[in-house]
């Protein structure tokens, strides 16, 4: 009997099942491609095909590294668990002329003619199809799908009206969606974290924020605001980019990105993804050094996992205008929880050296994939490259004997 190539990879994989690996490959690496100048916000999902999709965005300037600046959407494809990819393509394209927020206006670096598609989130439907939301000059949301696992895209459609939902509790002038992957219940309900600002502090405009999700229950046709999980307070300062998982009992747990005191991840717990959020909490076990982190399910081989990303570091950065606030960002690192999320275990160094954004997938194979920017020799001599976004986006690929292994 012949054996497909995917069902081969499958049958290699239990077999070397005791055997741990690691292995990485650079999907966009800074010089590659002379139309970019850096590559930021990696996200990875696989497809309910077993289709592996990796994207970020990539930004034709590096100086100053702005969130402003002008910035197109990339995805590239694998069919063999992660091995080897398609080439770049462009998935985000909103026709008609484009206005800037307002609120890039005030930043002084931002060149108005700039077109900035921002924060990318895809969700792998159960029913096979792929569901993308993206924003538009942090301004704008939009939402359109793929049926034949990213090769081609719908139309985009505008969504931004959700986001008024928000709007009589939270004045907000700053959107943006995840970024990285989100999710899709049991119940079919798609959720996506949101993070939302009034645009009247530092960074450009992204400060203060409100962490939140919006979802839809009609397969991606219509979306609603839920309530927000992790208001703006003196204790729990600006949470925004937001990661979010199902719990074994069907809850929804947030994972939030912060900048408070304790340089610890803010959790927060719903029913249903969208209202009755728990009073958030600091966990103790997961660093906070303000970088986005994922947090995935891993449901193989009689294991069901929870599994954590992000610079496991709180060294103060060097350099930086609050060098109390901000972390340097390195040492990627994977943690496993066996309790849901109550605690973490395995602490195992993906990348030691710098390393920022993150995002987790698990393959049909268990192969586990943690797609993370880190510096290289490619990676130019624009300012703050190293510490805030690096030189190339790679993927790593591994198992759980690997990662459990001390």
């Amino acid at each position: 009997m012949r054996l497909t190539p995917f069902i081969a990879l499958v049958l290699s994989a239990f077999a070397q099942a005791g055997e741990p690996f690691l292995e990485k490959l650079d999907l966009f690496t800074v010089g590659e491609d002379p139309a970019y100048k850096l590559y930021h916000i990696p996200g990875v999902v696989v497809t309910a095909k077993g289709t592996v999709l990796a994207w970020c965005e990539a930004r034709k300037r590096a100086s100053g590294v702005t969130d402003w600046d002008d910035i197109r959407i990339l995805l590239r494809r694998s069919t063999d668990d992660g091995l080897t990819w398609s080439k770049p393509q462009s998935i985000a394209d909103v026709p008609g002329p484009k206005t800037k927020n307002p609120t890039a206006l005030l930043v002084k670096s931002v060149d108005p003619k700039d077109v900035t598609y921002d924060n990318p989130v895809l969700i792998a439907d159960k029913s096979g199809a792929v569901h993308m939301l993206f924003c538009l000059e942090y301004m704008r949301c939009f939402y359109q799908r793929s049926d034949d696992d990213g090769l081609t895209w719908s139309k985009p459609t505008e969504i931004t009206s959700a986001f008024e939902g928000f709007r009589k509790n939270y004045d907000w002038k700053v959107l943006a969606t995840g970024p990285n992957h989100s999710i899709q219940l049991r119940t079919s309900r798609l959720v996506v974290p949101v993070w939302l600002s009034l645009g009247t502090g530092s960074n450009g405009g992204h400060h203060p924020s409100v962490a939140a999700t919006i979802f839809s229950d009609d397969a991606g046709r219509t979306w609603q605001a839920g309530e927000i999980a992790a208001p703006a307070t003196t204790e729990w300062v600006d949470p925004n980019e937001t990661t979010a998982v199902e719990l074994s009992d069907g809850r929804v747990m947030l994972n939030v990105r912060n900048e408070s005191k304790p340089n610890r991840r803010l959790v927060t717990v719903s029913v249903d993804g969208a209202t009755g959020w728990s009073t958030p909490r600091f966990d103790e076990a997961l660093w906070e050094p303000v970088c986005m982190a994922s947090l995935i399910r891993y449901d193989f081989g009689g294991q069901k996992l929870l599994l954590f990303s992000n610079p496991h570091n709180l060294e103060k950065a060097k350099g930086k205008a609050e060098p109390g606030k901000y972390r340097d960002r390195k040492n990627i690192s994977v943690k496993i929880s066996r309790d849901e999320g109550q605690t973490w275990i395995s602490n195992k160094t993906i990348e030691a050296g710098p390393g920022m954004y993150s995002d987790l997938a698990v393959t049909h194979a268990g192969t586990i994939l943690c797609f993370y920017g880190r510096s290289g020799e490619s990676q130019g001599s624009a300012p703050g490259l190293a510490a805030m976004a690096g030189g190339r986006l790679t993927l790593a690929r591994f198992n759980l004997e690997w990662l459990s292994k001390p």
